[in-house]
């Protein structure tokens, strides 16, 4: 795999050791300052890269900062490190200056100090910003007395040390800098965590409340809480978190930063260009996060962006801030009659329940909300049918997902159901906070404190001190190396994956001897793993990529997650070996279903429903842009119930990098009968093409014929087009009911329901329109789908 964690822990101390031989920076020193009146009082590191100085965050308000020192324009500055980002001094008379004690202070207008490292030094010292964007306050005798590196604000730079002293705290927003409601910490566990801190609670979810620590991939079995960033994009950390930016192995400028919208992400550019691409996050779906839009509102993604809105009958507090979130626009007290349920579809509101009450009516779940005084509840029919009943007593972390299977149900006025039952409106996330305002403050002298001046002393001495033993314990560590259980244990990529030996896959399958699948991408076998689970191992043909490239590919799949998607469960990248580790799926393949008894219309109907569902996850619930590719039936596979998954998306990405954007791809990808007219003809790619793709497959289930194969006309055997055959049955027929009988499956024809099986052809066929503009989106699919469900 590379270095070990700690072989990269002693080279990023190797080569801090080899600045102090080498750095060439601009400098303060003794007795000399930066102003705040002066733009062109600013450090920059010997290769240019970075700069500190004052950065304006308000009318009258600065802050010292460090910034990547490209692009040039101020407003566009991107910050690496703020010393006082929750006290801006003042644009007039404010000053960094070096003090001849060797202390480094800001100070506001007249003397007021808001900000100093505390240190203190008899020699020489300097100021210096080293290449890596370290800050160092450095003695003649080449000691650092402080550096930024060690107090973090929201990022950290390749090679600098996250650890139980340091946590990155988010900001405001994009435009405020300060701190804001996330933070991303070693907990007392040893854990790394994510925290939201919001005005009334706080709550963890990453890794998720609901998951142990070591099945998310992380042991808590560690003291030494240390996480790094490497150059290459490689991240580590001592509890097992492990992930490869999808750029990993190439040198560019790199950052890892908690977003203001509590999200981790890695983010990389080249030198020359002045844009950021996210390169990794920790999710790809935003609506998990707490705290997002605040109480009593919805966090919604969608391709635009994301959005937050108020739910119905309540209204935003402070319309420049969703944090605040939204208030009733009504009076409703606990003991009012008068009250009824408002249904919101597909809406979820985590955490908060006054209770679970597995088996209750959706009458019985009204008046135990009653009862309990409730905000509203959660009604879910889980996998065994059973309906699920959860009053809330408050309205917290509430998002909007089609591939959500249950409801909230809102109490309203009674008198005022009729009114809020419409659209909820999608507002943009705005949450700027940006009041620019002149400072305002009173100055006042301070007198000396000899007291104070004596415990400062002591302070340093005693930091001193501990600084020594840690660079001690850290170079014992880098001579000792842990032994490589924990290092080779668990990769983390938002979901665990286990790292496999290609002899322990060759044994679970008996050398590969027992075929349950075959493609473009590879040869799948049906394995048992050590501890008795039975898997589905895909061997991929022999790749062009490196081992480093293909973990950055596994590790963007690995991020994704949804109850009809394929869940991976490890890897193994040994020398040419590339094999992937899945569920395994009971019924195989919908395509080896297709002509069986079992697959009745029903089945068929929750399956085109299902994959509808992952499908609008892929393209419209994921920050990344995500393509199947490649639906066909031979890639959804049917578990023990016939609940349909999702496989192989994204393979022939996986096996060839080439540009995936919105408009192009490098060769035609898909399977011939289900590829969409933009691929033959050149067009601009986009999810439409996966929308054709279902709409082929739905047509197959009603009908029961393969595209590729001959269809029956006027007695004859034509190759035609399953679509054109279907539209003329329809354009022939007198009724529905007659080409509905035309179309359908013999297999089912007299055993199903006509009503949904005209809903999946009349579905289907809107998917396979000739214009990609003309199809609907799977989210509106999921919509069409659910709605004829519900009505019936």
């Amino acid at each position: 795999m590379g270095m070990s964690f700690f072989s990269l822990l002693l080279l990023s101390l190797v080569l801090s050791f080899s600045q102090l031989a080498s750095s060439t920076s601009q400098a303060l020193s003794k007795g000399s300052y930066l102003s705040v009146e002066k733009p062109e009082d600013v450090l920059v590191s010997p290769n240019g890269q970075f700069s500190a100085g004052f950065h304006p965050v308000g009318d009258n308000a600065y802050c010292f900062a460090i910034w990547f020192s490209k692009p040039p324009d101020v407003r566009n500055r991107t910050m690496v490190w703020i010393a006082n980002r929750d006290e801006p001094v003042n644009g007039k008379r404010s000053k960094l200056s070096l003090l001849k004690n060797g202390n480094l202070t800001l100070t506001d207008a007249d003397k007021l100090q808001v900000w100093a490292t505390g240190t203190v030094s008899v020699s020489s010292v300097q100021l210096q910003l080293y290449d890596t964007g370290n800050l160092v306050l450095i003695t003649l005798e080449r000691v650092i007395l402080w550096q930024s590196f060690d107090s973090v604000t929201d990022t950290i730079l390749p090679n600098q040390l996250l650890t139980q002293s340091t946590k990155l705290v988010s900001s405001r927003s994009p435009s405020n800098y300060s701190s804001g409601f996330y933070t991303f910490f070693f907990d007392n566990d040893n854990v790394l965590r994510l925290l939201y801190d919001g005005r009334e609670i706080s709550s963890a979810y990453w890794p998720p409340p609901w998951t142990v620590s070591w099945k998310a991939g992380r042991t808590p079995a560690n003291n030494s809480r240390i996480a790094i960033l490497d150059s290459s994009g490689h991240f580590q950390s001592s509890d097992g978190l492990e992930f490869w930016s999808a750029d990993y192995g190439e040198k560019l400028q790199r950052r890892l930063t908690l977003d203001s919208d509590g999200n981790v992400r890695v983010y990389s550019r080249e030198e020359e260009t002045e844009t950021w691409a996210v390169t990794w996050q920790a999710f790809s779906s935003p609506g998990v996060i707490h705290g997002v839009c605040g109480p009593n509102s919805l966090c919604i993604y969608a391709p635009t962006g994301l959005t937050c809105s108020c739910i119905p009958g309540y209204k935003m507090i402070n319309r420049i801030d969703w944090s605040y979130g939204c208030e009733p626009e009504f009076n409703l007290s606990c003991n009012d009659g008068q009250v009824g349920f408002l249904k919101l579809a597909h809406v979820e509101f985590y955490g908060y329940d006054l209770g679970f009450f597995p088996n209750y009516t959706l009458e019985s779940c009204k008046k135990l909300c009653l009862h309990f005084c409730c905000a509203g509840f959660q009604y879910k029919t889980n996998t065994s049918g059973i309906n699920n009943c959860f009053p809330k007593s408050s309205l917290l972390n509430g998002q909007r997902s089609p591939s959500f299977g249950g409801d909230l149900y809102l109490k309203l006025p009674e008198a005022a159901l009729s009114l809020y039952d419409k659209p909820i409106e999608n507002l943009s996330l705005n949450c700027s906070g940006e009041i620019r305002q002149q400072l305002d403050r009173k100055y006042m002298k301070r007198r000396k404190n000899e007291l104070l001046r004596f415990m400062l002393w002591f302070a340093c001495a005693v930091g001193g001190v501990e600084m020594i033993c840690f660079f001690l314990v850290m170079c014992f560590l880098a001579r000792n190396q842990i032994p490589g259980a924990i290092m080779q244990g668990y990769l983390l990529a938002a979901t665990g994956f286990k790292k496999f030996t290609y002899a322990e896959l060759k044994k679970a399958t008996r050398n590969f001897s027992e075929e349950i699948g075959r493609g473009g991408g590879g040869v799948v076998y049906k394995g048992i793993l050590s501890d008795h689970r039975v898997v589905a191992i895909k061997r991929l043909n022999e790749a062009n990529q490196g081992e480093a490239e293909f973990l950055a590919e596994v590790s963007t799949i690995g991020k994704l997650n949804h109850m009809n998607l394929i869940e991976m469960w490890g890897y193994c990248a040994e020398g040419k070996h590339r094999l992937l580790v899945y569920e395994y799926m009971e019924h195989g393949s919908l395509a080896d279903n297709l002509s069986s008894v079992a697959l009745d219309w029903e089945k068929r109907f929750e399956i085109a429903l299902g994959t509808a569902k992952c499908l609008a996850y892929l393209h419209e619930e994921c920050l990344e842009w995500v393509l199947h590719c490649d639906v066909k039936p031979q890639n959804i596979l049917l578990d023990s119930n016939y609940h349909p998954k999702v496989a192989d998306f994204g393979l022939s990405k996986l096996l060839n990098r080439g540009g995936l954007n919105d408009s192009s791809f490098s060769t035609i990808r898909g399977t011939r009968g289900y590829m969409a007219p933009e691929w033959v003809f050149n067009l601009p790619i986009t999810s439409k093409v996966d929308v054709y793709s279902y709409g082929i497959v739905v047509l197959e289930m009603v009908t029961g014929k393969s595209p590729m194969t001959g269809v029956e006309s006027g007695g004859d055997m034509e190759q035609r087009r399953l679509v054109a055959w279907v539209r003329e049955k329809m354009n022939g027929a007198a009724t529905m009911a007659s080409w509905m009988e035309e179309i359908i499956d013999p297999m089912i024809e007299g055993k199903h329901d006509t009503s949904k099986m005209e809903t999946l052809a009349a579905v289907a066929l809107r998917c396979v329109e000739e214009d990609r503009d003309e199809r609907p989106t799977m989210s509106q699919v999921v919509e069409m789908l659910l709605r004829h469900e519900n009505d019936h």
